[in-house]
């Protein structure tokens, strides 16, 4: 009788991640931040073609706040559960005197966002009531931190998925900080392919 082959550690993972609902949940809030992303799409499309050029909506922010102000609002909203889409700063930083070096200062304050998340999570856990209070309104994100930990962390540092909600989850179940560093790193990537793409496209 054959001897049956003894799996790989990476076929062991991917059988895990497949029993546990790791892609079905990476498909399905994909597909939840396409219709938004298509809408903010859509409505910008709108603005260009029918009130002012995307180019000059930005070029106007450029001259009416200030680089500090934007900044600012950027890694506020990175900080707290980014409710502003960073592709929106990404296409800002096209029309400043220093694309480059502006985008690049975005993607570290996300990361930076991304570690206030992680700390403000470990933080939470001090204080009782709101520590109660958050465990029964992100149950769902803590349940699937604990199964998926640095995978998900990495999932919504590249995707457009809430990077904010899972470095927070990860604080507060106590995610190793060295391995929250190295995953979280990757949401540097995401700019560099995000700001390629946007900055193509406003060429």
């Amino acid at each position: 009788m054959q001897k049956q082959q003894k799996k790989s550690r990476a076929q062991l993972l991917h059988q895990y991640y497949k029993y546990t609902g790791f892609y079905a949940f990476i498909w399905n809030n994909t597909k939840k931040a396409i219709m938004p992303l298509l809408l903010i799409i859509g409505a910008l499309l709108v603005v260009n073609y029918r009130v002012m050029s995307i180019s000059e909506m930005l070029l106007y922010v450029t001259q009416n706040f200030s680089k500090t102000f934007i900044f600012s609002l950027f890694f506020a909203s990175e900080s707290f559960l980014g409710l502003l889409p960073p592709d929106i700063f990404i296409a800002w930083t096209k029309t400043t005197e220093h694309p480059l070096l502006y985008l690049s200062l975005l993607a570290v304050l996300s990361y930076l966002g991304g570690v206030v998340s992680y700390y403000y999570g470990r933080t939470l856990l001090l204080i009782p009531k709101i520590n109660d209070y958050l465990e029964g309104r992100m149950s769902k994100h803590i349940r699937n931190m604990q199964k998926w930990g640095g995978f998900l962390i990495a999932v919504g540092a590249l995707l457009p998925l809430p990077f904010a909600m899972a470095c927070l989850a990860a604080g507060m179940i106590k995610f190793p900080q060295r391995q929250f560093f190295a995953f979280a790193a990757l949401r540097i990537f995401r700019f560099v392919i995000y700001g390629f793409a946007i900055y193509s496209a406003l060429s």
